[in-house]
């Protein structure tokens, strides 16, 4: 573990493990870099993995209100000029911070899981207010209930009435990792405002240069699906892989049918070596 500093002047603490290349990790919404330990680890031996904290979390510091993701992705801009890592792999809203940074930062190769972005109206976002207005209200069980109904598509608990719903997260929120996505469900709603307020055509990715891997959960939302079809037209260097029988928690999951082709993706020889 070391503490680096952050454009604002902020620690930014890194936990990196394993050696060789670096893989510089962008972690999702309601979560902490804790549920990656195991991603880190099957990657160790092939690659140096830099995890952290992003803004408001466990060791991280407070983020500036109001939120966007301007400064993850200066966070990210420090890590990377720090590590000399050159890739990147995002997930969900992580996904989205890092598809953003590639339009800005020097990444060679970029790696996503179900990137939370929205085309053209493409992310699910009918939920959003009145989750905000439930966290607003201080009912946590109600907003997540909603959160997770509108996200989750594709769940069979999604078509459950709210009320059950919301008693089921009750009973969630008691638990470990519960607790913690309680702790951040304001922050996790702040993200999805922003991935709607960016809400537009495939174009606007055009710019990302650099090699990009659009990966995604069969078992988890449907929507993926054609996010990642618009992206693969709209890049220049791109290509979908779809991870069988994963749904939206596979990167942290870590399974082989992932972790394999992450590593050959990312050992793959450099384009300017190849010139």
């Amino acid at each position: 573990m070391e503490r680096i500093t952050a454009r604002d002047g902020e620690a930014i603490v890194l936990h990196s493990t394993g050696s060789g290349p670096g893989i510089v990790v962008v972690h999702g919404g309601g979560v902490t870099i804790g549920i990656y330990r195991r991603l880190a680890d099957k990657l160790a031996d092939r690659f140096t993995v830099h995890l952290y904290n992003r803004r408001g979390r466990a060791d991280a510091a407070a983020r500036t209100e109001p939120y966007t993701f301007d400064q993850d992705i200066d966070d990210l801009a420090a890590v990377l000029e720090h590590t000399g890592a050159r890739n990147v792999l995002g997930h969900s809203s992580g996904g989205f911070i890092a598809l953003r940074a590639a339009l800005r930062l020097p990444i060679d190769r970029l790696a996503v899981y179900d990137a939370a972005i929205s085309i053209n109206g493409g992310f699910p976002t009918a939920w959003l207010d009145a989750a905000r207005q439930a966290a607003r209200d201080g009912d946590v069980a109600r907003s997540m209930a909603i959160t997770a109904g509108g996200i989750n598509t594709h769940s069979p608990t999604a078509r459950l009435p709210l009320g059950v719903r919301v008693a089921l997260c009750r009973a969630f929120l008691r638990t470990p990792i519960g607790r913690t996505m309680g702790d951040l469900l304001p922050m996790t709603l702040d993200e999805s405002h922003q991935i709607r307020l960016h809400d537009g055509p495939a174009e606007q990715w055009s710019g990302i240069a650099a090699d990009v891997l659009l990966t995604y959960g069969t078992a988890g939302p449907s929507y993926y699906v054609g996010l990642n079809e618009e992206l693969l037209h709209a890049l220049p260097r791109a290509r979908v892989l779809p991870i069988p029988r994963s749904g939206h928690d596979g990167l942290n999951r870590a399974p082989r049918r992932l972790i394999d082709p992450l590593a050959d993706f990312f050992a793959a020889p450099d384009r300017t070596s190849q010139r």
